[in-house]
């Protein structure tokens, strides 16, 4: 029989239109391997709609808090529906950084030097010598994200900040982008991204031209290896499943390289633009193949 699928898309997180992008690009590649597949705009009554829908399935191509934070992961496995990416524990420790920078650290995973602040107490001072970014715990994205550099006056009390009481303060790690996609149980290359503006920011992650993408990273071989066996490593760690993302930065500006794993993204983007696709593309899966993938790796605890 056709698999029923449901694609949970938009809701009401800051990165609403992204996720709109993502579940389109999912919709027409499931419909082109000729599953039923029915799209689901989510607002708050989300869990009689899928009740009611009973699907086999449920694509989870969400963004941000609420689809990526374990929330709805707990909504579909009370109804009882696989569902793709990770399940809700390993969901709710990737989109809260300093908890997941606090497993990498369990794991032997090296981690940028920072820790969290009241964001009234980091609009008044420098809580670190700059350079240092300000990040708020819950969002994707690069929203919400704040570099200041040495010599800089510009802080969050310079930003209109929607995203929480308290911000994660991190020492800013010079050097290079480097994103690695883990499907299953291995990594399946990295990719490195040359940002035209400050840093890899909102508008350069989904906005044509603002960033260079090279597939694959131009990295030793051995380092290359390295950041693959990272990107597993913190999958594991946090006990993903499916699909995700690891975001490392490379720090090749002295004598010796090293790698610090910023986060995981257990929901990497499915747009046009979006780094898992064009990862896998390299490594020969097609973004139907992928997609179909994802939707046989669904599951739901029972």
């Amino acid at each position: 029989m056709t698999k029923h699928v449901a694609v949970l898309m938009g809701g009401w997180s800051a990165e609403r239109e992204v996720s709109l992008v993502s579940g389109a690009a999912v919709a027409k590649a499931l419909r082109e391997r000729a599953f039923r597949v029915t799209i689901i705009d989510v607002d708050r009554s989300i869990a009689t709609v899928l009740a009611a829908l009973q699907p086999d399935v449920a694509f989870n191509a969400l963004h941000g808090r609420f689809g990526e934070d374990g929330t709805i992961q707990g909504v579909l496995e009370v109804l009882g529906i696989p569902y793709t990416h990770s399940g809700l524990l390993a969901s709710a420790l990737a989109m809260n950084k300093p908890a997941a920078k606090a497993v990498f650290a369990r794991a032997g995973i090296q981690v940028p030097e920072g820790a969290v602040y009241a964001r009234q107490e980091v609009a008044r001072r420098h809580v670190m010598t700059p350079p240092y970014v300000v990040k708020p715990l819950n969002e994707g994205s690069s929203i919400g994200v704040t570099i200041v550099f040495e010599g800089e006056n510009r802080t969050i009390a310079n930003e209109t900040w929607e995203y929480g009481e308290d911000v994660l303060v991190e020492r800013y790690i010079p050097g290079r982008e480097i994103h690695v996609a883990v499907m299953g149980d291995r990594a399946l290359g990295a990719i490195e991204i040359k940002p035209r503006g400050r840093f890899y920011d909102y508008q350069a992650k989904y906005t044509p031209g603002f960033a260079d993408h090279v597939m694959p990273a131009p990295l030793p071989r051995g380092d290359y290896d390295a950041a693959l066996a990272i990107a597993l490593d913190a999958h594991r760690a946090l006990g993903c499943r499916g699909v995700s993302r690891a975001d490392l930065r490379y720090d090749d500006t002295g004598p010796n390289t090293a790698f610090y794993a910023l986060e995981v993204n257990t929901q990497p983007g499915m747009t046009p633009l979006s780094l898992v696709p064009e990862i896998a593309a390299h490594a020969g899966i097609g973004f139907g193949d992928l997609v179909d993938w994802m939707i046989e790796d669904a599951s739901c605890p029972r």
